[in-house]
């Protein structure tokens, strides 16, 4: 006989444990499946340890410019093994926590690999058994894996994705990164910091390409001062892998193909959603490129099923996944909350510099048709970014010229996704220009800079 729950949840990434915890909390009896680990890709595979591991390459590159504060380090050096060994443990420490809000809030917690068979039915294979399980509720919270290159797919030796470059057992000598994203860039900015030789392949004709394109230019400018060599417009034709590396043909804007020698190579080309395999054709859910398509509560078209995170599409970013969770069960319980938007959902890459964004950026508002107002301010008109020796950024504000809403925010520099959210709160209460002008920041901030730009919207800015 088969076990049943009011809610079923298929997966336990970010998106997955908060919507489970959260049925919990309304009362729900849940039970979640996974077939790795607790935390999904998020707290294993990507937002968390990736952040370990950049920390390690800031303090690294701190050490090496320790002259720049009036320190002296000598015979400066790294563990490869021991950095991987920390990220690892980041990751173990956050996965044990999630095991801990689990038994708090009394979820059941089924390991194995999950296939809906059926109306609020659920299959688990467990090695060579399966156990069943019933719900009024099913919630698809599988999330979404590294898209190969269909010519060149990962071997985790030579060609890796981020699960690869994450657990590098040799420092790469040449590092090519094919592909510009925010994971892209992450990665080239750390193994940059830590004394590979990089190069960033972009097919589009800016790096970073969903940001503004003052950000993309400042961060093609920045990086490339700090050693990477950055091709864009171009496109990758071949590679071959050998025992020693690897041989890389791209064909550049020009039209020109080259070839290289590169020890290895980072795929960061986007994803592919998990969908396949779990029973959603059997059942007839609606899907668009994979992705499954759902409403602003995460219900898709077949009754009782329901999804959230990167397998409904883009943003694929952990925060978004928590949302839509929270929003998709408080409904299905019986709650009235606001359906779930994108409109104002952050984006952060947290290489060196920091890149953060929220709303529209200048092209997009005037794509739109709106007339805009736009302020800008440096890092190097603020104290404490000078006392901090991080001068390097800018902070951009666009706001509706006629109501003075909000549009959207876009940063780089030192600290910027922590900063963002002093803007995703603005927008979220419909704030205006006025409200943040008369906002009184801390002295001194890097916030200050946040201000400062809202006034120089406006002609108003006093430090620059």
């Amino acid at each position: 006989m088969a076990d049943t729950y009011d809610l079923i949840v298929l997966g336990s990434g970010p998106g997955g444990y908060v919507a489970a915890i959260r049925g919990a909390q309304l009362g729900l009896k849940v039970a979640i499946v996974e077939r790795e680990r607790l935390g999904g890709i998020c707290l294993n595979w990507g937002c968390i340890p990736t952040k370990a591991l950049l920390r390690t390459s800031e303090i690294y590159h701190y050490m090496t410019h320790a002259g720049d504060y009036g320190l002296k380090a000598e015979n400066i050096g790294f563990d490869l093994a021991k950095i991987v060994e920390r990220s690892r443990k980041v990751s173990g420490q956050l996965n044990a926590g999630v095991k801990g809000l689990m038994k708090k809030n009394k979820i059941t917690v089924v390991e194995g690999f999950g296939t809906i068979t059926g109306k609020g039915k659920l299959s688990v294979k467990q090695g060579n058994g399966t156990v069943d399980l019933e719900a009024k509720h099913i919630l698809v919270a599988t999330g979404a894996r590294a898209r190969d290159l269909p010519f060149a797919k990962a071997d985790g030796k030579r060609i890796w994705t981020y699960r690869h470059a994450m657990v590098p057992e040799v420092m790469p000598t040449k590092l090519l990164v094919i592909g510009s994203g925010a994971i892209g860039v992450e990665f080239a900015s750390f193994y940059n910091d830590m004394g590979a030789d990089v190069t960033i392949v972009e097919m589009l004709p800016r790096i970073l390409p969903v940001e503004d394109e003052e950000v993309s230019a400042f961060m093609e400018k920045r990086l490339t001062k700090d050693g990477i060599k950055i091709v864009t417009g171009a496109a990758l034709e071949k590679i071959d892998t050998g025992a020693d590396g690897v041989k890389a043909t791209i064909k550049g804007k020009d039209g020109k193909s080259t070839t290289e020698d590169y020890s290895h190579v980072i795929v960061a080309i986007g994803i592919v959603p998990n969908t396949e395999e779990i029973g959603l054709e059997k059942l007839g859910v609606e899907t668009e490129r994979g992705h499954i398509k759902v409403n602003g509560f995460g219900r898709t078209n077949v009754e009782g099923i329901y999804a959230i995170g990167d397998v409904t599409g883009a943003p694929w970013l952990a925060h978004k996944a928590s949302h839509e969770g929270i929003v998709c069960v408080e409904k299905l319980a019986g709650g009235n909350p606001h359906p779930f938007e994108t409109w104002n959902i952050p984006g952060c890459t947290y290489s060196r510099p920091q890149v953060a964004s929220v709303g529209l950026t200048e092209a997009k508002a005037k794509e739109a048709g709106r007339d805009v107002k736009v302020g800008k301010f440096p890092f190097i008109g603020n104290g404490k970014a000078i006392a901090l020796g991080e001068a390097d950024g800018f902070i951009k504000t666009v706001f509706d010229a006629k109501t003075g809403e909000l549009l959207g925010a876009h940063m780089v520099g030192a600290e910027v996704t922590e900063l963002i959210q002093g803007y995703v709160v603005a927008r979220q209460l419909e704030t205006t220009e006025h409200e943040l002008m008369e906002t009184v920041f801390a002295h001194p901030t890097l916030s200050e800079m946040m201000h400062e730009s809202v006034l120089g919207a406006y002609g108003r800015a006093i430090h620059f």
